[in-house]
């Protein structure tokens, strides 16, 4: 069985390289010339442990390859962005282009026996918009097509355990597409189980998953700027709350990152903006967060020229992604405010992140005339005693 994973990004050439682990022989699609160029030279273009290693195993064992011009297959993954954006009147709306133009390219070869399987997290009545698009492209009826959602259910840093381990929910237009793409999934695991639903639920199902962190995130989140007014500890208080049985209050921080959290909640809010009070009072909490970190630095500082120094750019700890970062937020915040800001992301390259100034830690410690702890990196954890000697904001509890 040949598969074809198109989108070799975070979640795409994780999945890629997993898949020729199980024996399959996989194709690694992506638009970007030089994403191939890079693979086909023999590294990977994003940071994550064991892939690399893995990477190499799977291509020296032949089950590997790469290309920018998509062939005839038997499976067909697709695992592309799914961003949101805001019209005109502010509202936020998820971007399918990615998917659409996926969905096209693959029509253009797919025959009717092949299954597509959309990994990316997507909104309600994607999955079924995808099927239409292979139908148009085709010239197939998109109810003889297989098509299925499997949302990936990963966390950067873990990738490689979690691809094998992970329940998977598999939801699909027909039983018969359920059954196949199943039957690939089943092929992967190690410990976690497969289970089938429709494409529908699928689909609410992901989007459910990363809600629900947010809206407990923002609840912590909440929690600190009450406590701020109060004068009291908030990673002590929430220490003394999970003492409690039945409690487990999360660490609050900067704000909500990643392609996941901070976006999969606009999906569900688009559809349904009269039910989701919730959802949008937690988005809107969480948004909100970098404004407030920005202001209590501002009132911190001894003049508002002096320079700052930001310890952590990436979304959460010990990863390289920047995608829709709270702590690239404040950054921005605080220049638009005067401040001078440095910041130290270890898992970017030196020299400028989206207009922010990244220097090794060193240089922070010795420029920064005050720090701003966005990220529990393990290389700060390791420095505490170095980042005490100077004015800081500790916004994730690190030195607690």
């Amino acid at each position: 069985m040949k598969i074809t994973v198109m989108g070799l990004g975070y979640i795409g050439l994780p999945t890629a390289i997993t898949l020729a682990e199980a024996g399959f022989e996989v194709c690694g699609f992506d638009v970007n010339e030089k994403t191939i160029e890079t693979l086909k030279g023999g590294h990977i273009h994003i940071v994550e442990p064991g892939l690399q290693e893995a990477f190499e195993k799977a291509v020296a064992h032949g089950h590997l390859h790469f290309s920018s011009k998509l062939t005839r297959s038997d499976v067909f993954y697709i695992a592309v962005p799914t961003p949101f954006y805001q019209d005109e009147t502010g509202s936020h709306k998820a971007d399918l282009k990615f998917v659409e133009s996926a969905g096209r390219m693959a029509g253009k070869v797919i025959e009717p026996s092949n299954l597509v399987i959309l990994e990316s997290t997507v909104p309600p009545h994607t999955t079924e918009m995808l099927a239409r698009v292979l139908g148009e492209e085709s010239g197939i009826d998109m109810n003889r097509l297989h098509v299925a959602h499997c949302p990936e259910r990963v966390i950067p840093g873990n990738m490689m355990y979690e691809l094998k381990n992970n329940d998977r929910i598999v939801g699909a237009r027909t039983p018969e597409a359920a059954e196949m793409a199943a039957s690939i999934y089943e092929k992967v695991l190690e410990k976690g189980v497969v289970h089938k639903t429709d494409d529908l639920t699928a689909e609410m199902c992901k989007l459910t998953e990363n809600t629900f962190r947010d809206v407990n995130i923002a609840y912590a989140n909440e929690l600190s700027v009450i406590c701020d007014k109060m004068g009291i500890d908030v990673f002590e208080l929430i220490k003394l709350a999970n003492c409690h049985p039945r409690v487990n209050i999360l660490t609050p921080g900067v704000g909500v990152g990643g392609h996941c959290i901070a976006v999969d909640p606009w999906f569900i809010y688009e559809q349904f903006p009269a039910e989701a009070k919730v959802i949008l009072a937690a988005r809107e909490r969480n948004e909100n967060k970098p404004h407030f970190v920005a202001g209590k630095v501002v009132s911190s500082l001894a003049r508002v020229t002096d320079t700052v120094g930001v310890l952590g750019l990436s979304y959460k700890p010990d990863v390289d992604d920047l995608r829709e970062s709270p702590s690239i937020e404040l950054c921005h915040i605080l220049q638009e405010k005067g401040v001078n800001v440095i910041a130290c992301e270890p898992f970017a390259k030196d020299g400028e992140v989206q207009g922010i100034p990244n220097v090794p830690f060193a240089g922070v410690l010795q420029k920064a005339d005050y720090l701003v702890i966005t990220l529990g990196h393990t290389l700060f954890k390791d420095n505490k005693k170095l980042i005490a000697e100077k004015p800081y904001y500790d916004c994730v509890g690190l030195m607690e």
